[in-house]
C-alpha cells in the first residue's frame, strides 16, 4: 500500500509540473500565453490518501457533470416544548456579503423566506434570546429580483404560490399557514452559503444562488415577538423547496435528514443528505401530494390495535397523515383521538386520576408516567411501526394536589379532517425524507450523538457528522469508512485516459 501510494504521489508531482509547461497560442494573433499552476499539497507537507481521493473525487464529479457526493450540514436550535420554544430552527447565509438569519425548520412548506427591510408588522426583538436580521436587497451585490416574465416567475404562479404586481413587475407572493399567519413579499435569487463536506476532513465552501422570498409584511403570529425568527426554511415537495433546487442541479442529493432532540436544550442535526441508521424503517410518499403524506393504516396500544375506521386516514382532499417539523404538537382526527384515549385511560386506570383541564385530556400522576403509561403504535405501509413513548404523546403541564399534570399532547381534530405529526412525535429521532425513492424513514435515537451520513447514492461509503454547537459552522470528528467500488472504477478510468495508470 505505501508502495503505490508513493508512485501515486510521485505521478501526481509529475502531472502538476508538466502541466507548469504547457502553454497555449491563440488565435492568429501570436499571443502565448503561460499558465501558472501551483501545487495543491504543498512539497514536503504529508497529505492523507482519504483527502487526496476526497479532492479527485470532487473533481471529477464536477468534470462529468454529475453529483459530486457532497453534503450539508446545519446547526439546529430550538426544543419542542411548548412551554420553552416549541419549535427547531437553523441559520442561513444569504447575499454578498452574507449575512446570518435565523430560520424555523418547516417540513410542511415549500418557500425559504426571511424578513426583508422595510418591513411591516415584523418584530423588532425575539423572545428565544437571538438576534433578528432584515435581508436588504440594496446592500447585496448579487441579488436578482424575479420579475413577471421570468420563467421562474411564471413556474411559481402555476402553482398558486406567486402573484404578479404589473406597476413593479415583480414576482410576489402571499400565503397562510395552518394556524392563520402569514406573509407576504416578492422573490427574489441569491446566493446561499454552506459547508459541504466531501471527505474525510475536506469541507468545500461553496455557495449556490437559490430563489427564496423577501417578505415586507407579516400577520398573525408571525407578529409576534416571543418566538420571532427571521423566517421559515420550508422542506416540502415542490421545485421551489431549497431541497428541490439544489438537488436539481446535483449540488446536493436529493434527501434529507434531521434528528430533533427533545432532553434538556434540545438542538440536533439537519443534513442535506442521508442519516444511515440500520435500525430505520421506511414507508412509502403518498404519490401526487404537496405534502409528505403517509398511509397510517392503524394505531395500537400495548399492542392491542384499536377499533378505529380505517376510511379516517384516507388521504383525500385535506384528509390524510403527514410529517410537519412545522407543528410543534400532534393532531388526531376525531374517529381515532377519541378511542385511543379511552385506550390510554384504562390502561392506567386506576393508577392515575384522568381529569378535564381547559377541555383538554389530562391525568394526575404519582409517578413516572413512564413505569405507568402505555406504548402507543402507530403502523404504516410497509410495515414500518412508529412506537411513541409517554413522553412523545403526553406534555407536562405543572402540577396540582401535589401531583404532577400530564395533559395529551394529541389534539382533537372535529370531523374528518388531517392527522398531522409535530415535533411531539418527531423528536428523539432520525427522520430521512428520501425524495429519490418517494419514502420517509425513522429510528430511534439520542439526538445529542453525532451520525452516520451517506455520501454518495449508494449507502456503501458514510461518514460521520457530529453535532454542531450554535457558534459552529461545520461538523468535526468525520470519519471516512468504506470507498464505494463505482469511486474506484472512476478513478482507474480517469487515470487511464490520460495514460498514468499505476498498479
Amino acid at each position: 500500500m505505501a508502495g503505490w501510494l508513493l508512485k501515486l504521489m510521485a505521478a501526481a508531482a509529475v502531472a502538476v509540473a508538466a502541466a507548469t509547461l504547457v502553454s497555449a497560442v491563440s488565435g492568429g494573433a501570436g499571443i502565448q500565453r503561460v499558465l501558472t499552476l501551483e501545487r495543491a499539497f504543498p512539497v514536503g507537507e504529508k497529505v492523507e490518501l482519504e483527502v487526496i481521493k476526497a479532492r479527485d473525487r470532487a473533481r471529477h464529479a464536477r468534470m462529468l457533470q454529475s453529483f459530486s457526493g457532497g453534503i450539508v450540514d446545519f446547526p439546529v436550535l430550538g426544543t419542542s416544548d411548548p412551554y420553552v420554544v416549541g419549535l427547531y430552527f437553523t441559520k442561513v447565509r444569504l447575499g454578498s456579503p452574507p449575512r446570518e438569519f435565523n430560520v424555523q425548520i418547516d417540513t410542511g412548506s415549500d418557500i425559504l423566506w426571511v424578513t426583508c427591510s422595510p418591513c411591516n408588522n415584523c418584530p423588532q426583538s425575539s423572545g428565544l434570546g437571538i438576534p433578528l436580521n432584515f435581508f436588504d436587497v440594496a446592500a447585496s451585490s448579487t441579488v436578482s429580483p424575479i420579475s413577471c416574465s421570468d420563467n421562474i416567475c411564471a413556474s411559481i404562479v402555476q402553482t398558486a404560490s406567486a402573484e404578479c404586481s404589473a406597476e413593479s413587475n415583480q414576482c410576489g407572493y402571499s400565503f397562510q399557514y395552518g394556524d392563520g399567519s402569514g406573509t407576504a413579499g416578492f422573490y427574489v435569487s441569491d446566493l446561499l452559503y454552506f459547508d459541504s463536506i466531501l471527505g474525510t476532513s475536506l469541507v468545500a465552501n461553496s455557495s449556490a444562488p437559490i430563489v427564496f422570498g423577501c417578505s415586507t409584511s407579516l400577520f398573525g403570529d408571525l407578529t409576534k415577538s416571543d418566538r420571532a425568527v427571521d423566517g421559515i426554511f420550508g422542506f416540502g415537495r415542490q421545485d421551489l423547496s431549497v431541497i428541490s433546487q439544489l438537488s436539481s442541479r446535483r449540488i446536493t442529493p436529493k434527501v434529507f435528514s434531521h434528528c430533533l432532540r427533545g432532553e434538556g436544550n434540545g438542538g440536533g442535526v439537519l443534513v442535506l443528505g442521508e442519516i444511515l441508521d440500520p435500525r430505520i424503517v421506511y414507508t412509502p410518499l403518498v404519490p401526487s401530494q404537496s405534502h409528505y403524506n403517509l398511509y397510517l393504516q392503524n394505531i395500537a396500544v400495548n399492542g392491542e390495535v384499536l377499533p378505529i375506521d380505517q376510511a379516517v386516514f384516507t388521504t383525500s382532499g385535506n384528509q390524510g397523515t403527514i410529517v410537519d417539523s412545522g407543528t410543534t404538537l400532534a393532531y388526531l382526527v376525531e374517529g381515532a383521538y377519541d378511542p385511543l384515549v379511552s385506550a390510554i385511560t384504562a390502561a392506567v386506570s386506576p393508577s392515575v386520576r384522568p381529569i378535564i383541564s381547559r377541555g383538554n385530556q389530562c391525568y394526575l400522576v404519582p409517578t413516572s408516567v413512564t413505569e405507568i403509561f402505555p406504548p402507543v403504535a402507530l403502523n404504516f405501509a410497509g410495515g414500518a411501526s412508529m412506537v411513541l413513548r409517554p413522553i412523545d404523546y403526553l406534555i407536562h403541564t405543572g402540577f396540582l394536589d401535589g401531583a404532577a399534570m400530564w395533559c395529551m399532547g394529541f389534539i382533537k381534530v372535529q370531523n374528518q379532517g388531517t392527522t398531522i405529526l409535530g415535533d411531539l412525535v418527531l423528536k428523539d429521532k432520525i427522520f430521512v425524507y428520501d425524495l429519490a425513492h418517494q419514502r420517509i424513514g425513522w429510528a430511534d435515537y439520542d439526538c445529542s450523538l453525532s451520525v452516520n451520513v451517506s455520501i454518495t447514492s449508494s449507502k456503501d461509503e458514510f461518514m460521520n457528522a457530529g453535532q454542531l454547537s450554535v457558534s459552529s459552522s461545520l461538523s468535526t470528528g468525520v470519519v471516512f469508512k468504506v470507498m464505494h467500488k463505482s469511486n474506484i472504477v472512476l478513478m482507474l478510468h480517469l487515470l487511464v485516459t490520460v495514460g498514468c495508470l499505476f498498479l
